[in-house]
């Protein structure tokens, strides 16, 4: 195994920093590896819970909304594949936010014991929301297989979508990492957060039926939904609703907030072990 000697010095942090997380990226490899063994020790069903959880959902929600509530979905597709496959990408935003907004308190140990650039840790915690992914896109394609749904060419942009979907997930989540660790009311805060976003995305409805409405400007702000959206449109092809204004203005916006939270964190980071 390589090493290397780090001087510690007035300024060295700022000036070398990115060069320093290149360097460790051995420890973000480790601190990953540790995120899922700790997801998963000791429990019976291990990364089972990764395809139970998705299915659970999906099964209560075609229930609610389209037995119960009676809401339809995009013309063509089956709506228990349109609510898998925005459950599948809002799961994956969902917990990578929560875990990249607890994971400088998560690892408050290492924060006041050693040096090393602190973003690795929100960086580290994309492993476990991710393998939570591979799962879930896995039942997905059964279910795909079960209807008799072919995905076309519009399935080489699913990674284009999931890539959008982390860098929504660290602008935001960032910003909470940074006032989670000097106020830790914050942590309770951020399930309460992502209950309502759950509601507030188009997850068990389509976004076909609010674009008619006054309000579509505003609600298309929301940066999920181009996410979730243009998710499901990767998955589905054109049958799927998908306006490239929505995804315009998610980009824009994870852009922007992604710059300020990286900033933001970059300017707060050095005063993490005073707080904690």
């Amino acid at each position: 195994m390589k090493t290397h000697e780090v001087l510690i010095e007035p300024g060295r942090a700022e000036r070398h920093y990115w060069r320093d997380l290149w360097r460790n990226r051995e420890l973000l490899y480790i601190l990953s590896m540790r995120d899922v063994s700790v997801r998963y020790k000791q429990t019976a069903l291990g990364t089972a819970w990764g395809l139970i959880r998705p299915l659970t959902t999906m099964l209560i929600m075609v229930f609610v909304f389209s037995k119960v509530a009676k809401l339809k979905g995009d013309p063509g597709v089956p709506y228990p594949l349109m609510v898998l496959g925005g459950i599948t990408i809002w799961t994956f935003f969902s917990t990578a936010f929560t875990q990249i907004s607890n994971s400088v308190t998560l690892n408050s140990n290492l924060v006041t014991k050693v040096y090393f650039p602190r973003l690795i840790m929100p960086l580290s915690s994309i492993a476990v929301s991710f393998l939570d992914f591979l799962v879930s896109l896995g039942l997905f394609i059964l279910l795909a297989a079960w209807y008799q749904f072919v995905p076309d060419w519009h399935l080489l942009f699913v990674p284009a979508f999931m890539i959008l979907a982390i860098l929504a997930a660290f602008a935001f989540g960032l910003f909470f990492a940074v006032i989670n660790v000097r106020f830790r009311d914050v942590g309770q805060l951020i399930p309460f957060i992502v209950q309502v976003g759950f509601y507030a995305c188009p997850i068990a409805y389509s976004s076909r039926l609010v674009a008619g409405e006054s309000w579509y400007p505003l609600y298309i702000l929301n940066p999920l939904v181009g996410i979730i959206d243009g998710f499901r449109w990767a998955l589905l092809g054109e049958k799927a609703y998908f306006n490239p204004q929505s995804l315009l203005a998610s980009v824009v916006i994870v852009g922007v907030c992604l710059s300020l939270s990286v900033y933001f964190f970059r300017k707060r980071e050095n005063t993490f072990v005073d707080d904690i």
